[in-house]
Formats: C-alpha cells, structure tokens, sequence
C-alpha cells in the first residue's frame, strides 16, 4: 500500500479541469491516482511559495550526510553493484 503525502487526491478523469482540482485542494498538493495507483502529484505555485527560500547544500553537507548514512545505503550499493 503507498502512503500519500497529501490528504487532496485527484483522478486523471479529473484532470480534464485543473483549475477545479486546484481550487477544490485550497492551494495544497493534490496526489493524481490512476487505476488506484499514485502517478504523481500536482503542487500549485501557493504551496511553492509557501515554502519560502530553498537553501542550497554545499559539496561538504552532502559528503557529511553520506557519511552519516553509509551503514544504511551499504547493502543497496552492494545490490546494485552487480546490475
């Protein structure tokens, strides 16, 4: 079972009017399903916005996180290695 991010869905029937989908969400992200199925979602320009600023990680954030994670990531590398 996939757990949605947002409590607003839509269908892709639905979809053949986006502002109504839009409207009906009140400016939050809207999960589009198909077949029951999550195949997207649809984020308005006010829940961008509402995030405010995105700051940008450095070269040295990044390596630190990894290395934090390493134990975790190991066996999926290992797997994916051999693909």
């Amino acid at each position: 079972m996939t757990r949605l991010l947002t409590p607003h869905i839509a269908t892709m029937t639905e979809l053949r009017e986006p502002h109504k989908v839009l409207a009906r969400s009140g400016g939050k992200p809207v999960a589009i399903l198909k077949n029951s199925a999550v195949v997207g979602y649809l984020v308005p320009q006010e829940a961008v916005e509402a995030v405010g600023e995105h700051e940008v990680a450095t070269l040295e954030e990044v390596m630190e996180s990894l290395a934090r994670r390493r134990e975790i990531n190991q066996p999926v590398l290992d797997y994916l290695k051999d693909k």
